[in-house]
């Protein structure tokens, strides 16, 4: 019978074994499998959005290659002496077409460890607001690979007539020379 004192027994290690067997089982097999199945699924979820990602850009890589193009051939040439001629040739022309007076320009390369150099440039310049608003247009507008870092104005009269401009601005030498 149920209520036997030995079958109770029997019946009670056989549960105790049962729920330690579970324990176990939980402890050793389903939590590291439940486990390796949530970093399998979040590692498909991440290639299936990398993957995506990579779709987009072989759908867009005319448009991205034809900017990369656009952008090293419009860089700074390679020869240090020359890429700083070409760009104090710009500021010439710029400040010709604009009609405005260039009272300084300081040069100054910086090196890289990434294998660049960037050419950085801080000019004055005076004029009226509207000749140097002409001259930022055209420094903006000119394909030559150049990025404005700061613009600060400053009136030099009472009427604003004459205006100051600081310009700083900054160009990209991708393939610097080899130092010495």
């Amino acid at each position: 019978m149920i209520f036997d004192p030995e079958n109770r027994q029997k019946l009670l290690i056989i549960a105790a074994l049962t729920g330690v067997g579970l324990l176990v089982g939980d402890r050793l097999v389903l939590s590291p499998l439940i486990k390796s199945w949530n970093a399998r699924s979040e590692r498909i979820e991440g290639l299936q959005k990398d993957l995506a990602k990579g779709r987009q850009l072989l759908e867009r890589r005319e448009t991205v290659l034809a900017r990369w193009r656009e952008m090293r051939t419009n860089a700074l040439p390679e020869e240090v002496s020359a890429a700083e001629g070409r760009v104090l040739d710009a500021f010439d022309r710029w400040s010709r077409t604009a009609t405005v007076n260039i009272t300084s320009v300081k040069p100054q390369w910086k090196q890289s460890d990434e294998g660049y150099m960037t050419f950085e440039c801080h000019v004055d310049a005076t004029g009226s607001l509207a000749t140097l608003t002409r001259f930022i247009y055209e420094v903006e507008r000119d394909p030559l690979a150049l990025r404005v870092e700061t613009i600060e104005l400053a009136a030099r009269d009472n009427d604003a007539s004459q205006v100051t401009l600081g310009l700083q601005v900054s160009g990209l030498l991708l393939n610097p020379p080899a130092q010495r």
